[in-house]
């Protein structure tokens, strides 16, 4: 009677038990008690150490990253990685990193206040990059540490996607032509990059910081950006540069058009006219390439 009533199973007896029994009983009560404090104790324990809200955190990533189409895939978060993901928030893209380290993605959260969206995981392997939303990223860019990851990496995202944009890293030289074999469209060297930096620095400053206005490294920014033909208004279709007036219009230079064919014409002729498929390519402030594309976009 003592264990029935401090267990709360129900007080009193269905009909008289031996002494042998109400020892089973007794044993059997005791054990569920146990079974039901530990599951409390797993419950409790999994609630308060957040791991609870990491799951359902890990949901909502999942189901957010479902509803992105023509995002951009970032594999990996170091340097390199890192760099690129906030270039690409910067410029209002959609983007959703693969990164192994949980850690690097926690820490970039506190520190900056950030909401990166990630799939935590193995690059390399078919189902990270399926979670990442391969068939429907527009790019990919894969910084990994290891040459031969990236490799890997572009030949899985290739297969994937046919069609997706790819952008790899590379640390040797060498790697170049395997990255490119195995379906990256671009490969960039960061280490061959910084040396040559490093060296016009010297021979031409001024050039370089010009550049690096552009690049968003100097004390002053100024921005690149392009524009297809077909983007443009139908009223600013086929018309020619002078026509267009963009520099009086809004401040900013038309400084190359790329055409369709790959050609490009730098400071193109007044008289030019955009064919569709070509693109322009055009420099000034923040505020004057705003201008132009509020303008002109369509």
């Amino acid at each position: 009677m003592t264990m029935i009533t401090v267990s709360t199973v129900g007080f009193g007896e269905l009909h008289p038990l031996s002494p042998a029994g109400r020892l089973f009983v007794s044993l059997y009560i005791f054990f569920n008690l146990l079974v039901v404090a530990y599951l409390l104790s797993v419950l409790t324990s999994y609630i308060f150490s957040g791991e609870l809200r990491a799951m359902f955190t890990m949901i909502r990533i999942d189901q957010e990253i479902r509803g992105f189409e023509g995002h951009v895939i970032v594999c990996g978060f170091g340097r390199n990685g890192s760099k690129a993901y906030h270039e690409l928030k910067a410029n209002g893209a959609q983007v959703v990193v693969v990164e192994q380290d949980e850690s690097l993605l926690k820490v970039a959260n506190e520190t900056n206040g950030a909401n990166i969206l990630a799939v935590f995981g193995n690059a390399t392997d078919d189902e990270t990059l399926i979670a990442a939303g391969v068939s429907r990223a527009l790019a990919l860019i894969t910084a990994l540490p290891k040459d031969a990851d990236n490799v890997f990496v572009a030949l899985t995202a290739r297969e994937l996607n046919p069609n997706i944009k790819i952008i790899a890293r590379a640390s040797l030289k060498s790697s170049e032509h395997k990255l490119l074999r195995a379906g990256a469209d671009s490969v960039v060297m960061p280490d061959e990059i910084g040396g040559s930096h490093m060296a016009n620095l010297v021979m031409r400053p001024e050039v370089i910081r010009f550049l690096d206005m552009i690049s968003g490294l100097g004390p002053r920014k100024l921005r690149l950006d392009e524009m297809r033909s077909d983007e443009l208004r139908p009223e600013w279709r086929g018309r020619s540069i002078r026509d267009l007036d963009i520099r009086s219009r809004t401040g900013a230079t038309v400084i190359a058009l790329k055409l369709q064919d790959g050609e490009l014409l730098v400071s193109p002729s007044a008289d030019t006219i955009p064919q569709p498929g070509d693109v322009l390519l055009f420099l000034g402030t923040e505020e004057q390439v705003s201008t132009l594309i509020r303008q002109f976009r369509a």
